[in-house]
Order: C-alpha cells, then structure tokens, then sequence
C-alpha cells in the first residue's frame, strides 16, 4: 500500500507552538547523532526530509511562550546537562544561536544544514505556503533543493537518490488518523527502492495510542528496524502528547547506544 498525498486540511498544523519541545529533543538528538555519524566518512550523503516547517523557531515568540513546551523541553534539559558541548545536537544549537540569537532553535533541516559539508545534499518539502516561504529563506544560503509539495510523493520520487548514502526523516503532524495506516506502506516502498538509505519515522505517544497498529506493521515488515521511545511528563494540563518514538531502518552505528542513554535521561524526568 502506498502513501495517499497530503489533504489540506494538514495545513493547519504548525510547529513554531511546539519547537524545541521534549518529542523535538528526542527526535533531534537522534537525528544529529545519525548525521554526525555518517559524515565522518568521506563520501558525501543526502539528506531528505518530507514534513520540514519553516527550519527555524523563535522559542521567545508569543506562540512559544503561549504552550510552554519549549521551557519544558530544550530549556530545562539543557539547563540539567543532557548535552556536552561536543554532542552534535548541542553543536548544531549552538550554530543556530550564533547566527539567529540566543532565543532560535533549529528544525531539523537547519540541524542537519548545521552538521552538513559542502559535498553533501539537501532535499525539503514543506507544503503550507507560510512554512515553505520561512523555510526557503531560511536554507537558501545552505544550498539545497526546496519543494512546497507533498513529501511522500517527492521523496518517493527520487529514491534511490544520489548520492545513495543518506537519510530519510518523516515527520508528519498525524493531523490525519490516515497517516497511521499509510505510512508503513509508504516506508516499504522507499525501503524498496532504497535499500541502503537510513529511514527514520517520527511518531507522537498519544492516550489513545493510535500509533501502535502502524508500529505492529512497520516491526512486521522490518524486524531489524530500531524502535525507540520515550514519554515525559505533559508539558502543561491537558496536553495530549505523553511521549515520542522513533523506527528507524539501517540505523548508523552508535544510534543504538544514544537511543539508550536518551532513554535513561528522560526516565529519570520527574512527573511533577
């Protein structure tokens, strides 16, 4: 089964009210430790993504400090030292602050932009008008291809890509139950298609936990996929989200063991 394209109803979903929430940290540190990784060899890499926002946030902007996710989040964990300077996610933070002020925190295609060289690729696709036209402003001077278009059908497109090492990361809003049932379906096929290419899916914990029948398939279908996740306390009442997971497929070595000391850091969390 493939991936149906993004409705416009997903258009409502935007992320500068949740960026550098505790799901951005455990997504973000994965995804940096990964990129780190595979640049320390001299072949260049690409790096796809399919949901990619406006790739920078204002944690001090007003739809920030409305949901306090970001003081729960990137704030505090910082402040109890998850992250040494030397950690590729804190790199990557530190870049952005440097060039964006002390309030930016990256998205995902800015973290990678930031960890990154000049012999590597960059593809993006963002499908809000208001999200690309920030994204593309953001990461034109990075280089890269910019798409305001539907993901899935532009990542399947292109796999396998060129250069064939890289990343795939999906990151969809699961404003839409369908997502969930589509997108085991549309990792197969780019798996397929790809079959060296490192998949990362995002998915939120909900209460209603709608991501477990997706998560049944995606383990069926690939038993040697690394599933990793991680709940926290709401970052305010009545807050749906009570933790993260990541399936990735051909995980870079030493992901297992990040995905491990994350898990022990956000346990230790306390629920008050």
């Amino acid at each position: 089964m493939g991936a149906k394209p993004e409705s416009a109803e997903m258009l409502s979903y935007q992320h500068h009210y949740h960026a550098g929430n505790l799901a951005d940290v455990h997504k973000h540190a994965l995804l940096a430790s990964m990129l780190d990784y595979l640049a320390q060899k001299p072949k260049p890499l690409i790096y796809i993504e399919t949901h990619s926002g406006r790739g920078l946030y204002a944690l001090d902007a007003p739809e920030a400090l409305k949901t306090g996710e970001a003081a729960a989040g990137i704030a505090r964990v910082e402040r109890l030292g998850w992250f040494a300077p030397t950690h590729p996610y804190a790199r990557a933070l530190a870049a952005t602050r440097a060039k964006h002020g002390a309030s930016a925190y990256p998205g995902s295609p800015l973290i990678a932009a930031a960890l990154l060289r000049q012999i590597d690729s960059i593809r993006l696709a963002e499908l809000h008008p208001q999200e690309f036209a920030a994204l593309r402003a953001v990461m034109a001077p990075h280089g890269g291809i910019f798409e305001q278009t539907d993901g899935l059908q532009m990542a399947l497109s292109i796999t396998p890509p060129t250069p064939r090492r890289g990343i795939l990361l999906i990151d969809p809003s699961y404003e839409i139950k369908s997502e969930y049932e589509t997108l085991p379906g549309f990792v197969a096929n780019v798996a397929r298609k790809w079959n060296v290419g490192v998949i990362a899916l995002w998915y939120p914990l909900l209460a209603t936990a709608p991501h477990i029948p997706m998560l049944a398939a995606l383990t069926a279908a690939h038993p040697a996929g690394l599933r990793h996740e991680v709940r926290f306390p709401p970052a305010r009442e009545g807050h749906g989200m009570q933790g993260s997971g990541m399936f990735i497929l051909n995980a870079p070595w030493g992901t297992e063991a990040e995905a491990a000391r994350l898990g022990k850091l956000f346990a230790a969390l306390p629920r008050d």
